[in-house]
């Protein structure tokens, strides 16, 4: 098959790519072969290039709204899949700005004097009045999943070094005006990372990668321009 030598696939990847939408619309020919042209090898490009940029799934997404509801003005499927396009990057730039948070908030942390705590620990009243923050406030981090208390045999709880430590993090983070959904996902990775320096260490790599992803992303947004103009020029 031609069109999967020039684009350096398989012909069954061909065959999945035009079931799946990726590619638009075939003609056959009068002995009923496929016939494709160089809108065909555009869109495998192009949708290569989104996936190495947006994701496999949100490419497959973005080719399947250009090419969906043939009878639909040309404007209203490019819009649809610009909208896709604008989400992945909105989820790239809050990625950044979580990332961000949890680097000035580790190292608020990090510059802070380690805390003194009793070896039974601090009760609520005392670790609220500690943070400067209400008591409900704690409750209400840890029914978020941010705060992991463990309890006494009364079942009051009882906040160690670590459970200071991250209610620290979480109060620096708040006083930044970080929703607690935000929140979640950083305090898990500083848990699961394994302390202070791993974290750093793991936020570097995240710089890195979403570098890579940003280029990438660009490079993506240059050849979908490129295939647009093709399948739908007046838009």
């Amino acid at each position: 098959m031609d069109l999967a030598r020039a684009a350096g696939i398989s012909a069954q990847q061909v065959r999945n790519y035009l079931d799946a939408g990726v590619l638009p619309p075939a003609e056959r020919s009068p002995a009923g072969y496929r016939v494709f042209d160089e809108r065909h090898r555009q869109a495998v490009t192009t949708y290569r290039a989104l996936g190495r940029g947006y994701g496999w799934d949100a490419a497959k997404a973005i080719m399947r709204s250009i090419h969906a509801g043939a009878p639909d003005p040309a404007s209203v499927r490019v819009d649809a899949a610009l909208a896709r396009v604008d989400a992945a990057h909105a989820a790239a730039h809050e990625q950044r700005l979580a990332l961000r948070a949890t680097a000035e908030a580790l190292e608020a942390v990090a510059g802070h004097p380690p805390d003194t705590v009793p070896r039974t620990g601090l009760r609520v009243g005392e670790l609220a009045a500690r943070l400067g923050v209400r008591p409900s406030a704690l409750r209400v981090w840890e029914a978020a999943g941010l705060l992991l208390p463990g309890r006494d045999t009364d079942g009051h709880r009882r906040f160690g070094p670590t459970d200071v430590r991250d209610a620290r993090l979480v109060a620096t983070l708040r006083q930044s005006r970080y929703p607690l959904p935000t929140i979640k996902p950083i305090m898990d990775e500083f848990r699961s990372s394994g302390g202070a320096d791993a974290l750093r260490a793991a936020i570097t790599a995240r710089e890195a990668e979403l570098g890579r992803r940003a280029r990438a992303m660009l490079d993506a947004a240059t050849a979908l321009h490129g295939y647009l103009a093709v399948v739908s020029p007046a838009s």
